[in-house]
């Protein structure tokens, strides 16, 4: 029995299809039927059932999960203590950021890490919220930032800060819809945001909540694009609270009810839960728990 053999049977249990598994850990398909087949003969049972939809553990899979999370947490363990012992920590760390860097405190976080650790290569790569997460569940990245909230299966969240949003709204709206009600919005325009993006679930949660249904522009993923399209009279939209007062504050737009925060969402710092405890990954929250003043 190899140690890759179930991790990806622990892939496959956990995305019920091999395709999604292959792609998770880089692999053909062909090549991840094989392991678990392989496995099988080595176990002397079944572990899944093919199903229309993919497949499904068998009886014998679900009570064997349980013991390859140990078996792959001890070799994890293991590496994590031989790296321990080398001294002085080097390697390579691939970030998810979000769009505005100074939000996330990443010059004085990396300064710090830089400091502490100087042989650690830090690398870091733009994307969304969602993009973040994915990309770490794939191993293509090793820590990231997400912002919003979610059940975050396999993954350790760290909360760093809750973030404001406010409804920012066109000049050219202002008089009709600074300080309407709700209902007095059903209808309006409001720009569209990428599915990608958890301003997109905040703002449709916004909309559930007062039960109204604006009319969307069309959809973009980053709030520099949003402030633009504001200014511009294209729509509405939901922004945080220091880049709304900013801009509000510069004449490019209003802001409702004179910047109310009407939602709020967590910034959180992420990474595999399987890797609780890699020396690496432990250092980069160290630091970033005494860049956020954290416990």
């Amino acid at each position: 029995m190899e140690i890759y053999q179930l991790r990806t049977f622990l892939a496959v249990a956990q995305h019920g299809h091999l395709t999604q598994a292959a792609e998770q850990l880089h692999l053909s398909q062909p090549a991840v039927t094989a392991q678990i087949k392989a496995l099988e003969e080595e176990l002397g049972v079944s572990l899944f059932e093919r199903v229309s939809s993919g497949v499904l553990l068998t009886d014998a899979g679900k009570r064997l999960v349980p013991d390859a999370e140990r078996v792959l947490g001890c070799a994890r363990g293991l590496i994590d203590h031989a790296r321990s012992m080398q001294g002085e920590l080097r390697g390579r760390i691939r970030i998810g950021t979000l769009i505005v860097p100074g939000r996330l405190r990443l010059g004085p976080w990396l300064c710090d890490v830089q400091r502490r650790h100087p042989l650690l290569e830090t690398q870091t790569r733009l994307g969304l919220s969602r993009d973040n997460l994915s990309e770490i569940r794939r191993n293509n990245l090793d820590c990231g930032f997400f912002l919003g909230r979610d059940s975050f299966a396999n993954v350790s969240a760290i909360p760093l800060t809750e973030i404001g949003f406010c409804v920012a709204i066109p000049t050219g709206l202002a008089e009709a819809l600074g300080h309407a009600d709700w209902q007095q919005m059903n209808g309006t325009p409001w720009l569209g945001v990428s599915p990608r993006s958890t301003i997109a679930t905040m703002t449709q949660d916004l909309w559930h909540s007062h039960n109204i249904t604006p009319r969307v522009v069309g959809e973009f993923d980053d709030e520099a694009t949003l402030s633009e399209l504001i200014r511009a009279g294209l729509g509405m939209a939901l922004l945080a609270e220091r880049t709304a007062k900013r801009f509000a504050a510069d004449g490019a737009f209003v802001l409702w009810r004179g910047g109310e925060v009407v939602i709020r969402a967590p910034l959180q710092f992420i990474y595999p839960s399987e890797r609780e405890g890699d020396p690496l990954l432990m250092a980069l929250r160290d630091s970033l728990k005494t860049i956020w003043d954290l416990p």
